[in-house]
C-alpha cells in the first residue's frame, strides 16, 4: 500500500511560495516522500494543487503534522486555509 497526500490552497506569489516549498524537499524527505507534483490553475497561477508520494498513510499523516511543514506554509505565503487530504491505494 501506498498513500498520496493531497493539499490545495492558494498562495500570494507562486514565485515567492515556489522558492520555500523547495527548500522544504529535506523535511518531505525524512518522512519518506518519494515523490511529488506540483499543478497551478490556467487561469489562477496562484492556486496551487499539490500531491506527494509516500510509502504509508502514517509517514504521510506525520509529515502533515511536522511543525517545520507548518512553518514553511506561513513563510511560504499561503493565504487561504489549506485542504489537506490523504489517499490511500488499494
Amino acid at each position: 500500500m501506498s498513500a498520496t497526500l493531497v493539499v490545495r490552497h492558494t498562495v500570494a506569489d507562486y514565485a515567492a511560495w515556489r522558492a520555500v516549498y523547495d527548500e522544504v524537499e529535506p523535511v518531505r524527505a525524512e518522512h519518506g516522500c518519494t515523490g511529488q507534483r506540483v499543478l497551478r490553475l490556467p487561469a489562477d497561477a496562484n492556486d496551487v494543487f499539490i500531491t506527494h508520494e509516500f510509502p504509508t498513510v502514517d509517514q504521510a499523516d506525520a509529515f502533515t503534522h511536522d511543525a517545520k511543514f507548518g512553518a514553511a506554509m506561513q513563510r511560504a505565503g499561503v493565504t487561504s486555509a489549506p485542504r489537506i487530504e490523504i489517499f490511500e491505494s488499494v
